[in-house]
């Protein structure tokens, strides 16, 4: 599925214009949108499809989402809040299903600690293969255990003609990037990014109660052994002890034939004890 996310600038950036056309150009599945306000509840009207709008509290804007596909409604889920004084009004992340996919749009807040805070709150609220995409206000590398950084690494964020920022990112689970790339900015401070995102396959590991995505088939199939493998490991551990006793035990009686310098005891006294290992070696590895 293709998915293209844009942080708009509210009032002075991008408008319903631009967001028509952004659409008309590149035919999303998904359209995530940060700092959208009111005048975008139009744009089904210029573009057919769905669309939704999630307020945020004592702000002119809000997240949005747009589908050509029907979507089932979103819903907001509260993000953590700073405890220091001065604070800003609470942020929440949308929350869209599309297929069987689980995405984020957020719109984080500024500081670093905060906004991995939020980011793992958001990432524990997500089952199943997911995507927490949009403008993170993040600086530097971010690690959220199950996920990986998918997309575009070029900068994104430019509140100047000096420095530059890559803002806008999408961290995913159970989804494989064939192709992200950083889109034309328009009259936003802020450039779209564009994702082409597909599920991986599911491989449940052992007792079934943890989850494995693995994108390349020779390392998939690699994975399945080691599951099969890590299943069976208590009945490989009791056959290989089994065949160490036989040969410990044919050992011990070489060394005392040796030892005693005694012609070696007839084949029918051995054949018993030896036989009874062997044979519980091969039902064990049945």
């Amino acid at each position: 599925m293709k998915v293209i996310s844009w942080n708009l600038l509210r009032l002075t950036g991008a408008g319903i214009k631009d967001v028509a056309a952004l659409i008309e150009q590149h035919r999303p599945d998904l359209l995530l949108l940060q700092e959208a306000t009111g005048e975008l509840a139009e744009l089904p009207a210029q573009v057919g499809g769905y669309f939704f709008r999630e307020p945020m509290d004592g702000r002119v804007y809000g997240l949005a989402a747009w589908s050509p596909h029907p979507l089932a409604p979103p819903y907001a889920l509260p993000l953590p809040v700073s405890q220091l004084p001065g604070r800003v009004p609470p942020r929440v992340a949308q929350i869209v299903q599309l297929g069987s996919v689980t995405f984020a749009n957020v719109h984080l807040s500024h500081g670093q600690l905060l906004n991995r805070w939020q980011l793992a709150h958001i990432a524990n609220a997500l089952a199943g293969p997911a995507a927490v995409v949009g403008d993170y206000n993040a600086i530097g590398p971010i690690k959220l255990t199950g996920f990986k950084d998918v997309g575009p690494r070029q900068p994104t964020h430019s509140p100047t003609n000096i420095i530059s920022f890559r803002l806008d990112r999408c961290m995913a689970r159970g989804l494989r990037c064939s192709y992200a790339r950083v889109l034309s900015r328009g009259p936003s401070d802020h450039h779209p990014i564009g994702l082409d995102l597909h599920v991986l396959p599911e491989i449940w590991i052992a007792d079934e109660s943890r989850t494995a995505y693995v994108a390349r088939r020779k390392l998939r199939d690699g994975v399945e052994r080691w599951a099969r493998a890590v299943s069976d490991a208590p009945n490989r551990i009791r056959v290989r002890q089994m065949l160490f006793d036989t040969l410990d035990l044919k050992s011990r009686m070489g060394k005392r034939g040796m030892t005693k310098r005694q012609r070696p005891a007839p084949a029918s006294n051995r054949e018993p004890a030896l036989q009874r290992c062997e044979n519980r070696a091969r039902l064990e590895m049945r």
